[in-house]
């Protein structure tokens, strides 16, 4: 079992928290890729925090509270051990399209909620998951704010937010991490952030490092396409096979470099920068092992270099969320 050392752990902007390069994303623990069983998801748990992952991030969205329910019960007995993350802020809308709500009276009693889910005094790192352009992210923030004064947060972090939104946000209370997709297959709105988020001193949590899967070489047909993966223009018919067609070139220099696929894109992600962390999901824990094994590729600036001209910003077909989802992010 690979042990990642505590020296590898990256600080999280000018926080006192320090993680892990790679954490794990506990969404797919909700069974939203597919049916998870929670005992099974526990033992996950406990197995990436054995190998020394010590950043799990949840959502109160996340199976709407199960996934938050699941990590709560894994996390017994080792509260130390970890930085334990959560968001609030999408709720749930009519049809099936989720709504958002900043308004500082929702801040104060979604954390309450995400601390009794979590079976927690303190959240670590406390985000808001979607902007909500309803409300002034001033006003979210200052009630963010009174959080870390109450002590019932540690840190704070905003996800999917546009440069200006972020700058807005820190001016009210500083932000130690901020939250955006960010792979080969999609960079160019994180990559504008990362402009943002360099100047200011914050560090940058990466989810979907792999392309929802996509990087992992795993899903080569679109036979291969299920659960929540077949909402997404990436996996639809007519984008299936320009991307699958980018990824064969991931899996070429993967080859010559002698590690998988998943490895070496992650590998990608973690060389941008000591300000960046990814997290990336599973429910398995041999995906897990086969991911932590990216810490021991080390890329030259020459074959960063290949790798990215090999998807040049902006290449993948099809945007990264549905029409709907699309409104909401980078806002």
């Amino acid at each position: 079992m690979k042990k990642v050392p505590a020296t590898m752990r990256r600080k999280l902007g000018q926080s006192d928290l320090s993680v892990s390069p790679i954490g794990l994303g506990c969404m797919s623990l909700a069974g939203v890729y597919g049916a998870a069983d929670d005992r099974e998801s526990e033992k996950l748990i406990h197995h990436a925090i054995d190998c020394g992952v010590n950043h799990l991030d949840t959502a109160d969205m996340y199976g709407w509270g199960h996934s938050e329910s699941i990590v709560g019960r894994a996390i017994k007995g080792r509260r130390d051990e970890i930085v334990l993350a959560t968001k609030f802020g999408q709720v749930k809308g009519e049809g099936g399209v989720n709504g958002v709500d900043g308004r500082p009276e929702y801040v104060k009693e979604a954390c309450d909620a995400c601390l009794q889910r979590l079976g927690v005094d303190v959240i670590d790192l406390f985000y808001q998951h979607r902007v909500d352009p309803k409300t002034p992210v001033e006003e979210t923030f200052g009630a963010m704010a009174e959080l870390v004064k109450a002590g019932k947060v540690r840190a704070l972090g905003i996800s999917e937010a546009k440069p200006e939104t972020i700058e807005r946000a820190h001016k009210t209370h500083p932000l130690a991490v901020v939250q955006t997709e960010y792979s080969l297959l999609y960079r160019r709105e994180a990559e504008e952030t990362r402009a943002i988020t360099k100047k200011l001193g914050i560090s940058f949590v990466a989810y979907s490092p792999l392309g929802r899967g996509f990087l992992t070489g795993a899903l080569k047909t679109q036979d291969d396409i299920d659960g929540r993966r077949a909402q997404h223009p990436r996996f639809q018919p007519e984008n299936f096979a320009a991307n699958r067609a980018l990824v064969e070139k991931i899996e070429a220099q993967a080859a010559e470099k002698g590690c998988t696929p998943s490895q070496i894109a992650l590998a990608w992600v973690l060389a941008q920068g000591e300000d960046v962390v990814a997290i990336f999901g599973t429910r398995y824990a041999a995906r897990l092992d086969e991911n932590l094994g990216a810490l021991d590729v080390t890329l030259s600036a020459a074959e960063v270099a290949a790798l990215s001209a090999a998807i040049p910003p902006g290449a993948a077909a099809g945007t990264r969320y549905p029409a709907g989802g699309m409104k909401a992010v980078y806002l």
